[in-house]
């Protein structure tokens, strides 16, 4: 009888990541504790804009204004995405191990987003920062983190910052 190697040679690592703090802390300690020496590392970060915000018609001049409008917050948008971007790959700079970053950007509701492109992808981990929001937010807002906890097949590890627990 063979044994079966239960070490993957190659790991991919899915990590859900915004302007907050609590994301940051999380691909930090991703880099930290789960990203191994001994193996290629996929890290992908993953950033999910929210959906395009229904428009409503316009006369001439309203469009006109609505046009400029629409492309301030394009660019807005593209910039938050550039700078969240920026800011984690500056962290995984830091790391020395053997790690390859990628970035996906989607847009669209966050949990269909992540657990979609988990699923996609095919990735071995997902992780992700909590925000920490007590019942009620968590009732009126629901959890992202919890939805895709429960829908995703591979395993999830929510990081709690520190300084919320």
């Amino acid at each position: 009888m063979e044994a079966v190697n239960l070490r993957k040679k190659e790991c991919k690592i899915v990590v859900a990541v915004d302007e907050s703090e609590e994301s940051m802390y999380a691909l930090s300690w991703c880099l930290g504790n789960l990203i191994s020496q001994n193996t290629t590392n996929t890290l992908v970060l993953l950033y999910v804009k929210p959906p395009p915000t229904v428009y409503s018609s316009f006369d001439a001049a309203g469009y006109m204004f609505f046009i400029d409008v629409i492309t301030a917050l394009e660019k807005y948008g593209s910039d938050l995405v550039n700078s969240v971007m920026g800011r984690a790959e500056a962290l995984c700079g830091k790391f020395s191990g053997n790690i390859n970053v990628e970035r996906i950007v989607g847009s669209g509701d966050a949990k269909d987003v992540i657990c979609n492109t988990v699923e996609k992808i095919k990735a071995d981990t997902l992780v992700m920062g909590s925000h920490g929001y007590g019942f009620f937010k968590r009732a009126l807002l629901g959890s992202v983190s919890d939805h895709c906890a429960k829908n995703v097949k591979c395993p999830v590890v929510i990081v709690k910052h520190p300084e919320k627990i």
